[in-house]
């Protein structure tokens, strides 16, 4: 069984923002497998069951904000008997240019709080990571906080989109496959709306 855990904020305020990239793209694969979420509060998250050709997955959403995420996806693991190496990380990065993703396995959190959530509580680095570009603040590069919790603008949203479209079929990779084709198949993708010139974007 494999283990998608998408990090982000719960509530409406934080939809369409970049810190809660990571519940969308568990949302579009709980949508693409049929499966719906159902609460836990034992577990301080949202959860969904599936299969994934074959393949068992735990889809989870803490909801614990972001800060405490590893108090959803530590008991999780334990519960479900899985271990680090059956857990798949999604999560935003502002190191990252919006419209990439990047897919690896174990290292630090990054600046990242909701990792260092889930290292700290699971007691391992060693874990499968996809890693959502969201960029940073085009006119304040420290704004950092401001950026990660404020919308996405139209044409950042088109892009988001197609990056999430596209880490369905990454997380499905990882899933089926293994970690080293999904890394080589998405590492260096681009989303169509980010590549294009422009004043393109919008035609």
């Amino acid at each position: 069984m494999k283990v998608i855990a998408g990090l982000g904020n719960p509530g409406a305020e934080y939809a369409n923002t970049p810190h809660s990239i990571g519940f969308e793209v568990v949302d579009a694969v709980a949508a693409a497998l049929g499966v719906s979420w159902k609460s836990s509060s034992s577990f301080k998250g949202e959860l969904a069951t599936g299969l994934m050709k074959g393949v068992k997955v735990l889809l989870v959403k803490p909801q614990t904000y972001m800060n405490l995420s590893g108090d959803c996806v530590a008991p999780v693991l334990k519960y479900h008997n899985a271990t680090i190496n059956d857990l798949v990380v999604v999560s935003d990065d502002i190191d990252l240019p919006a419209g990439k993703m990047r897919i690896r396995k174990g290292g630090g959190p990054g600046g990242h709080n909701g990792l260092k959530s889930v290292i700290e509580r699971t007691g391992s680095p060693d874990f499968a990571r996809l890693r959502m570009g969201v960029g940073r603040d085009a006119h304040n590069r420290a704004n950092v906080i401001g950026h990660v919790l404020g919308k996405f603008s139209p044409d950042d949203r088109k892009v988001m989109d197609e990056v999430v479209a596209e880490a369905v079929k990454a997380v499905e990779t990882i899933t089926t496959q293994n970690l080293e084709t999904a890394m080589n198949r998405y590492n260096g993708w681009t989303a169509p709306a980010a590549a294009a010139p422009a004043g393109e974007g919008n035609k």
